[in-house]
């Protein structure tokens, strides 16, 4: 037998044979003993038994052992109501520890009523004899006004007084209040002291907030190794967005002069995914939909989309409603799309209000057959374009002006049309410039205007649109918002004819019949 075995043996019967004779301290020594397995195998019964009989001397601190045995349900039934009883006994002999837990049974009302008054009550008296757990709970009271008059300043003050004493989540809550500036002077460098001290004693969100920091280079210099490390630290704790954010810069490595590790990005996103972070089972959805990193598999994801979907990420919403649209992993279901890009619409997301108004104009909602309710879904259509268009989104500006542009009921001004399609156009999207073009050559909602017409369909032809090349060689060979050309005409015909425009054929002859043999010799093919 080892000498400490010895000792503690030797401890144990020394202990027994005093609580046997009934001393209260011993008593409460001995279940102590029994609850750690020191100098005895544990036994949690026998803890109980021998707590119960200091508890009920009156020795305060077997009072409140007894009332945590109970609360876990430790050596006995869970008992929340017995744990009160017992933790009041202790609470009122001015035990702190009592006081804290009883004040917490009160303010989560089990074993008694919910009672904020009571609660608040004996959180101050523990806080009084310094407990930091106690101090905690007053900051937060009085950082919600839960049960006192909301003032961050005395939120501010029970904090620092438990965040001196080392509570890492009191250091937490203080550095966010230096980082706001709430019911203090706002101090950037307080703020790093606190989150730094509560790093180091491992909390979680501290460490999270620490390797932000160094991962965007706010407030910290950027320092993509150390945002890793902090990141890395709450990881493996299994916090949820530090494991997400460790996977992106493992995944891109993009601006944080680390090499791309995709393994290691895929790990990440898996953990926080299997954890409920909404934008990592999207991109694990993501990951499945297009086998990045793994065999594409539609059904799983499927699978990760709807997690992140039904915790009303717009992301996923859209992509799974993309999936029911085409029936990929899951049974095609038009009304199952129609509902999911909705809800991603609704909650702004670009790509959903455009494609849902493609769906509505098609007549493809609910599955309904195309023309059914026309009006309706014409209206609907243009509601989401709007939308789309409003975030600058340049198809969608398009796509509105086209459904006003077909306007037949004569409430539409002509010009909202041009209006969107000039937006559109100023971001260089071609079909617009050409219908910009168009409207200002035969004066549809605007003056004409030659020469303006003439620089929209520049702008559409140089990408490649046939109709703005074929009318801008018919603007050459006419001079019309430019001085004739017949070169050029035939330049821009021929690129039109070449996409097949049959009309660019024909009226290239007419105008090859007008050129001098020799101009006509050095035009290309």
């Amino acid at each position: 037998m080892l000498e400490d075995d010895r000792r503690h043996t030797a401890e144990f019967l020394r202990v027994k044979a005093l609580a046997e004779r009934g001393v209260a301290s011993a008593q409460h020594s001995l279940g102590f003993m029994y609850v750690n397995g020191q100098g005895v195998p544990r036994n949690d019964e026998l803890a109980v038994a021998w707590y119960r009989m200091a508890a009920s001397s009156g020795l305060e601190q077997a009072q409140y052992n007894l009332g945590v045995m109970y609360q876990k349900g430790q050596g006995v039934p869970q008992d929340t109501v017995q744990a009160a009883y017992w933790y009041r006994q202790a609470a009122e002999q001015g035990y702190g520890p009592a006081q804290y837990n009883l004040g917490w049974l009160y303010a989560k009302g089990q074993g008694v009523a919910t009672d904020v008054q009571h609660a608040l009550h004996w959180f101050v008296q523990a806080a009084d004899q310094g407990d930091a757990g106690a101090q905690h709970n007053l900051g937060m009271m009085f950082e919600g006004g839960k049960g006192v008059p909301q003032d961050l300043a005395q939120a501010v003050a029970w904090y620092r007084r438990a965040a001196e004493q080392g509570y890492a989540r009191s250091q937490f809550n203080l550095a966010l209040r230096y980082d706001s500036g709430q019911g203090v002077a706002r101090d950037v460098q307080q703020a790093i002291h606190w989150f730094r001290k509560a790093a180091e004693q491992g909390y979680a969100p501290a460490q999270f907030n620490l390797g932000l920091r160094h991962d965007k280079g706010q407030d910290l210099p950027q320092d993509s190794a150390k945002a890793i490390e902090w990141y890395g630290r709450a990881a493996e704790q299994g916090h949820a967005s530090s494991q997400f954010n460790l996977a992106l810069i493992h995944d891109s490595g993009h601006g944080h002069n680390i090499e791309p590790d995709p393994v290691l990005a895929l790990h990440w996103f898996r953990k926080a995914a299997e954890q409920g972070h909404a934008g990592a089972q999207d991109n694990l959805g993501l990951r499945y939909e297009n086998g990045l990193g793994v065999d594409q598999d539609h059904a799983q994801a499927a699978h990760w989309y709807r997690k992140a979907a039904e915790q009303g990420f717009a992301g996923a919403q859209y992509h799974l409603g993309l999936l029911y649209a085409a029936g990929l992993g899951v049974p095609q279901d038009g009304a199952q799309a129609t509902d999911w890009m909705r809800r991603a619409a609704e909650q702004g997301h670009l790509r959903a209000q455009f494609d849902l108004a493609l769906r509505c104009e098609s007549g493809q909602l609910s599955g309904q057959p195309s023309g059914s309710g026309a009006a309706a879904d014409v209206a609907e259509a243009q509601y989401w374009y709007r939308k789309a268009a409003d975030q600058d989104y340049a198809p969608a500006q398009y796509m509105l002006g086209q459904l006003l542009d077909r306007d037949d009921s004569g409430s539409v001004d002509p010009r909202q049309a041009g209006d969107w399609y000039r937006k559109a156009a100023e971001q260089g999207h071609a079909l617009a410039q050409f219908a910009l073009g168009l409207r200002y050559d035969s004066a549809h909602g605007v003056a004409r205007d030659y020469e303006a017409a003439h620089f929209w369909y520049l702008c559409a032809a140089r990408q490649g649109h046939a109709r703005a090349q074929f009318n801008l060689g018919v603007m050459y060979a006419a001079g019309q918002g430019v001085q004739p050309d017949l070169v050029e005409a035939c330049a821009w015909l021929q690129r039109a004819a070449g996409a097949g425009l049959a009309p660019a054929t024909a009226y290239l002859q007419r105008v090859a019949a007008r050129m001098d043999p020799v101009l006509l010799a050095g035009l290309p093919g």
